[in-house]
């Protein structure tokens, strides 16, 4: 993508152009997603505040580090990356909007979505190199309207056409059917894999596999590599 740190100053990110990738930075679009790389610590606090409420962690599992409080939550969540920061009054919203977001070495690739007809943050999608797995999330106003489906689309997208991944997998709980329809209908099939999963707060879960496969992957962005093995 052009990202456009040169087109916009910090107090004015507006929504990133799609076009070229950068290094490590991806844009993405599905009918009513748009998803890229953080550009901000917002960004993040965003993706985090969307995945936070019981009903999402009942999934994920997260343990430490979840936004507690739902009034802060829904703050975040009424935000739109593209609203300047002079229209913004939290001290602590306008300090996330001036960092900005540089990927570490080891850190996996994660795309921000936002919805195309608001601009609102709509969720975000993991992809881990080491292990070729998946994981993603909506903001509670984007469940219940097939969103998920585009969301782990654009995940599968990522790996194949950016970064030179044949096969991605991802995995869900057999009582989270909203999770398993939505990778099947983004093209997934199932697939072997280990019964139980380690939930990051230390449940134990039953767990079912499907994958995603390309058969011409390719490195599109300037500066992606093909993980080893893949």
């Amino acid at each position: 993508m052009i990202w456009s740190r040169l087109r916009r100053g910090r107090s004015t990110p507006g929504l990133p152009l799609p076009g070229v990738c950068g290094h490590r930075r991806h844009t993405l679009r599905t009918a009513r997603l748009l998803l890229y790389t953080p550009e901000t610590k917002l960004d993040l606090a965003a993706a985090l505040a969307s995945a936070s409420d019981p009903e999402a962690q009942r999934w994920l599992g997260w343990g430490q580090g979840v936004l507690t409080d739902p009034r802060t939550r829904e703050a975040l969540l009424q935000l739109r990356p593209g609203d300047a920061a002079s229209r913004v009054k939290s001290r602590e919203v306008r300090r996330l909007l001036a960092d900005l977001y540089e990927p570490g070495p080891d850190d996996g690739e994660i795309l921000i979505g936002v919805r195309l007809d608001d601009g609102r943050y709509a969720g975000a999608t993991q992809f881990d190199p080491g292990t070729a797995e998946i994981g993603g999330h909506l903001a509670p106003h984007a469940r219940g309207q097939g969103l998920g489906a585009e969301l782990f689309a654009a995940a599968a997208l990522l790996a194949h056409a950016h970064l030179g991944i044949r096969t991605v997998r991802a995995g869900h709980e057999p009582a989270n059917t909203a999770s398993g329809r939505s990778l099947t209908a983004a093209g997934f099939v199932p697939t072997a894999g280990p019964p139980h999963h380690t939930l990051p707060d230390g449940r134990e879960i039953e767990a079912r596999w499907l994958q995603h496969t390309s058969p011409t992957p390719t490195t599109r962005c300037r500066g992606a590599a093909p993980a080893e093995g893949q």
